[in-house]
């Protein structure tokens, strides 16, 4: 079952399927992709397909933007708060195997996974711990990411 079934328009899901079609072709997917957006900025697939496109093709600054949106959705659908910070864990069924709340820790991660690789250490470290507050059996490994993103790179004597 698809997490917003009611926005799963048969247009963007056609725009979408020539993005997967062409995926050793990245301009003709990322042009599928750029559609899918274009006819439905605010549908959770065209959404999820672009961040996913971006961050598998290791651009990290044009997946954020779409990591940001899918929070936001997710958000809503939850029923949490709009701004990461102030969920609490008791706010949705985040230990459960329910789509929605396991897909907003894992876009909260991907959130927090690219800004401390875009340098933002601070602000991905608090996402990334984020993510491990509201998932205590750590199913999506936010405690070894975030042990990586907070650990000093070794130097060249160590």
């Amino acid at each position: 079952m698809a997490v917003f079934p009611d926005v799963a328009e048969a247009r963007v899901a056609a725009l979408l399927a020539g993005a997967k079609a062409a995926r050793s072709e990245p301009a003709a997917a990322e042009r599928a992709v750029k559609a899918a957006l274009a006819a439905a900025p605010d549908d959770f697939s065209a959404r999820l397909a672009a961040y996913k496109f971006y961050f598998y093709n290791h651009r990290l600054a044009e997946a954020l933007p779409h990591a940001a949106c899918l929070l936001t959705l997710l958000a809503r659908r939850l029923g949490v708060a709009s701004d990461w910070r102030a969920v609490r864990p008791g706010d949705a069924a985040f230990d459960a195997l329910e789509e929605a709340p396991g897909t907003y820790l894992q876009a909260l991660l991907a959130w927090g996974y690219c800004q401390a690789r875009l340098g933002a250490t601070g602000e991905g470290a608090e996402a990334i711990a984020k993510v491990a507050e509201l998932d205590p059996r750590d199913r999506f490994g936010a405690r070894r990411l975030l042990a990586v993103v907070v650990e000093p790179a070794p130097s060249e004597e160590d």
